[in-house]
């Protein structure tokens, strides 16, 4: 921030040091002008003898004892303040208090009046306060005043060296106290507060000495700084910018003290006769090398025609801002933003600072970047004008062929410039290592793309600078960021595949690393490894998609694999992690999803398929089927007998545990000719032809008759294939063809003539093969015969019979002769009830036990079935699809529709209704049929 120097260095070193410094003209000189006549000049009191500004005025004190207030508009007023002269002013910053020091009587008697601008006497601004200066009894000359912002103290230096402080409220008398905190034999030439946090110090300086006292301790403790002091407001107070620093301006130096030391010092050479700090610059007041010396006592009293050099430092970035010369200045202010020099002649000269922008460029004219960088920063410049000052810095770097220089601006730039736009520069110069720096910046600050991170890798990949690019990715993510799936793709197209997995597996890119394990690398064992290691969801989805070339290369580890994920998975990591997860939910993969991996290893297949029924028996029919598919081509390929017999009986248990598809275990039998698995799924699905249909196909005569007795009651068709087969057969099949025919006629399976007809196409069946089936079946029909013809006979006989009493009881009269109740089987007694069917009844009986009064009790119980057999076939007349079922499952259909016949479905019914008086042949049978039925009653 400053260049010291030692008080002890050499006048020429010193000299060098100065001249390092660069002179700049960033303010405007104007000279102000009368506001009503602007041709004149502005012209200020005269014998003005003290001036001070803030609170939007300058204060100007004249030799008559009157203070001039300077408004904006440079209009002046004033109040007689003292009698003689004024000699001293302080306006305070902060509040509208201005302290004054002068007499109001010849000798040495100065008085201090505190006066508030705000508040007005008479038209004229309120003294709160008047007090003598002078410590004691002792007459001495005010040499410096200094006010504490918070008004709770007032510092006032004598010539005689003397420092008085006023400690508390100064605007009133009873509310401060005045004691003298600094004696000496040297005039007190400088006085300052310097205020931080809640520490307060006073510094003074006189013409040999500097001191400091610290007034927030009670003792106020003293501090010499150093051994040589100043004239006479050759010192000031640095702003927080410069960590409030006393500064006190010598012939030779200016020196910066802290409050316990002394700090840097600037060889500013030259008869100091003013030191202001304003905003951020140094203000020295030079004398002409050709003027005359000071006085004795250090005042600014100079002759008519006094040359003075004003200079305008800014120690921060170490230039000068301004320098000019100018006669007899009697002080410099700063008010309303600019600076204001009053000279003796009455002329008051404006500096206007030129803008930061303005400023600038007429650096950057210069090329002096680095001086406009700290500029900007001083002048608090948005990071977007300093983003453009580092790029017009980097350019002109780049311009001079100091790529290395700009590729540190252009990184300062990053967030606010295009980075394409310094990419392009450095990839045209075939600058990689200098990009690479800008690359690898702009990762740091998060501000990277994909296309960053490619370009970045591919650079440190074309270097082959293994150590950058391992720095890079295994940096944290606090350090760096970008684009990882992008790192690993340029990593791997660029061959480091060590790298790229490490990145995989550092961000868990579980894809990418297996990706290169298996494809680059062909580490097939760390690539089980890692699935292993990962949740279920993940160690699934990468099995189902590099299982087959992990079952490929390493069969047994992802079989063991396969199993625990398709059972209970567990990723592989410590015992302890793996208690806490065995109470998590279980998670099973579908196994069936599996087997497509085992197409080139059946035995690994088989291993795990019988791995899952063991542990499952509810496994997937999937995983049966396939299971079967193993066990029947390992026994169709068997040779040895005793281990075919096993597998024979493994296959066939897996058939029995009903787990497997019948139509695909069906046709797996089938394809390898397992005869046992083959006949037991025909019984498991009752398909009883088809296992007649196969024993037939392999001419096994004694299975087909075999076949036919086991499952003929449910097939009553077997028979007659059975029958059919044997008799296209042109070998000798008697014996067979007998005991077929023994069947078909215990069960009348077969008519008679179609059984011939079916052995006429037999030239090896002869008429004795047929001839006891022939005879046993005319012998039944002609007994069926006889039986029907003696059934007829009977029942004639009881029609007749039946037709005789119902025309008996229509022409005749019907005597009751019954003598006891054909219920209680007493003698009958009046009242009593008869009916036509010759049952009596006493009255109290047949009320007992009739249940209708038209119907004898004791005939009910069998009219009522008789009437239930008609109602039975009326309702069945019209069940045409119930007549059709039974004749398509019955085996002998015209029994079915005899049965029919009887029943009447088939007869037309008419309804013959008699007219009133009138007796037809027809009528008579249909009336005869009801009056069977119809009882009536007749009381006694």
């Amino acid at each position: 921030m400053t260049t010291p120097c030692c008080s002890c260095s050499a006048n020429a070193n010193k000299m060098a040091a100065f001249l390092q410094w660069r002179k700049f003209v960033f303010f405007d000189k104007d000279t102000v002008k009368d506001p009503v006549d602007t041709g004149k000049n502005f012209a200020l009191p005269s014998g003005i003898s003290a001036c001070d500004s803030g609170r939007g005025h300058i204060v100007l004190g004249d030799m008559d004892g009157r203070i001039w207030l300077l408004t904006r508009s440079l209009q002046l007023t004033s109040f007689q303040a003292y009698k003689l002269r004024v000699t001293h002013l302080y306006q305070l910053k902060q509040h509208s208090i201005l302290v004054s020091v002068g007499q109001d009587e010849h000798g040495i008697n100065p008085l201090v009046k505190v006066w508030n601008l705000d508040k007005r006497d008479s038209g004229n601004p309120l003294c709160t306060r008047i007090f003598p200066a002078i410590p004691g009894n002792k007459p001495t000359e005010v040499s410096c005043l200094c006010v504490h912002e918070n008004l709770n103290f007032m510092a006032i230096g004598f010539t005689d060296g003397s420092v008085v402080l006023t400690k508390g409220d100064i605007t009133r008398d009873r509310h401060s106290k005045t004691l003298t905190l600094h004696e000496g034999t040297s005039p007190v030439t400088g006085l300052a507060f310097r205020q931080v946090a809640k520490v307060t110090h006073l510094f003074v300086a006189t013409l040999e000495k500097v001191h400091c006292y610290t007034l927030s301790i009670k003792e106020y403790p003293k501090v010499e700084l150093d051994t040589h002091g100043c004239a006479l407001c050759c010192s000031s107070l640095a702003d927080p910018s410069q960590d409030s620093q006393f500064i006190v301006a010598g012939d030779e130096c200016v020196y910066l003290y802290q409050p316990d030391e002394r700090g840097p010092c600037f060889a500013f050479e030259g008869h100091k006769l003013l030191a202001h700090w304003h905003r951020g610059y140094l203000f020295l007041l030079i004398r002409d090398a050709k003027s005359p010396n000071k006085t004795e006592f250090g005042s600014r009293e100079s002759f008519p025609s006094d040359r003075q050099l004003l200079t305008i430092y800014d120690l921060d970035n170490k230039f000068i801002a301004y320098s000019a010369a100018f006669d007899d200045v009697i002080d410099v202010v700063a008010e309303w933003g600019s600076f204001y020099i009053l000279t003796r002649d009455g002329k008051m000269f404006a500096l206007q600072e030129k803008d930061t922008q303005t400023k600038l460029e007429m650096l950057f004219k210069k090329n002096l970047f680095v001086m406009a960088i700290n500029l900007a920063k001083s002048q608090h410049l948005d990071s977007d004008g300093l983003s453009e000052i580092f790029r017009q810095y980097g350019d002109h770097l780049y311009l001079k062929g100091d790529h290395d220089g700009a590729i540190q601006q252009y990184i300062r730039t990053i967030g606010k410039l295009e980075p394409s736009y310094v990419i392009r520069k450095f990839l045209d110069a075939q600058r990689i290592h200098n990009l690479t720096a800008y690359l690898q910046a702009l990762h740091r600050q998060s501000l990277a793309n994909a296309d960053h991170t490619t370009l970045l890798l591919n650079c440190y990949t074309k270097l082959k600078d293994s150590s950058k690019l391992e720095e890079f990715i295994k940096s944290s993510e606090s350090e760096v960021h970008f684009d990882v799936e992008i790192a690993i793709k340029v990593l791997r197209q660029a061959g480091y595949h060590s790298h790229a997995v490490f990145l995989a597996e550092k961000h868990i890119h579980h894809e990418w690393y297996l990706k290169i394990q298996l494809e680059d690398l062909k580490n097939y064992q760390e690539g089980l490894r890692y699935i292993g290691r990962l949740p279920f969801e993940q160690a699934e989805s990468n099995m189902k998609r590099y299982g087959k070339t992990l079952m490929h290369h390493v069969p047994e580890g992802t079989t063991l694999l396969l199993k625990g994920l398709c059972t209970n998975y567990l990723p592989s990591r410590d015992t302890a992690e793996k208690e806490s997860l065995d109470r998590v939910q279980i998670n099973k993969a579908n196994s069936e999803e599996f087997i497509p991996i085992f197409a080139n290893n059946p035995r690994e297949l088989k291993a795990f398929l019988e791995h899952m029924i063991e542990v499952d028996y509810g496994s997937s029919q999937g995983v049966y089927d396939t299971l079967l598919e193993l066990r029947l081509q390992d026994w169709a390929h068997e040779q040895d007998p005793e281990r075919k017999t096993v597998l024979q009986e493994e296959a066939v248990s897996l058939l029995r545990s009903d787990n497997t598809v019948f139509d695909k275990a069906l046709v797996l039998c089938q394809m390898h000719n397992f005869k046992e698995g083959i006949l037991y799924l025909y019984e498991k699905g009752k398909l009883y032809q088809q296992i007649m249909h196969y024993h037939m196909q392999n001419e096994e005569y004694g299975k087909v008759i075999e076949a036919c007795k086991r499952y003929g009651d449910q097939e009553g068709c077997l028979w007659e294939q059975a029958l059919g087969y044997f008799a296209r057969k042109e070998e000798d099949c008697k014996a067979y063809i007998s005991e077929v025919l023994h069947h078909i006629d215990q069960n009348n399976l077969m008519p008679p003539l179609l059984v011939v007809q079916t052995l006429a196409h037999n030239s090896t069946a002869t008429l004795s093969v047929i001839k006891d089936y022939l005879i046993n079946k005319l012998q039944r029909e002609s007994q069926q015969i006889e039986d029907d013809e003696r059934k007829i006979h009977q029942y004639r006989e009881e029609t007749a019979h039946l037709r005789s009493e119902i025309q008996e009881l229509k022409m005749s009269a019907k005597i009751f002769q019954k003598t006891k109740c054909n219920m209680c089987n007493s003698p009958l007694e009046l009242p009593s009830v008869h009916f036509l069917c010759s049952h009596s009844f006493h009255q109290h009986c047949f009320e007992s036990y009739a249940e209708s009064e038209a119907e004898c009790p004791t005939c009910t119980p069998e009219n009522r079935k008789v009437m239930d057999m008609l109602r039975a076939q009326d309702q069945k007349r019209d069940l045409h699809d119930h007549f059709n079922r039974q004749l398509r499952s019955s085996n002998d259909g015209f029994s079915v529709v005899a049965d029919y016949f009887g029943r009447g479905v088939f007869n037309k019914l008419t309804l013959v209704t008699d007219l009133p008086g009138s007796k037809t042949v027809g009528s008579l049978e249909v009336n005869l049929q009801r009056d069977l039925l119809i009882h009536t009653k007749r009381n006694c």
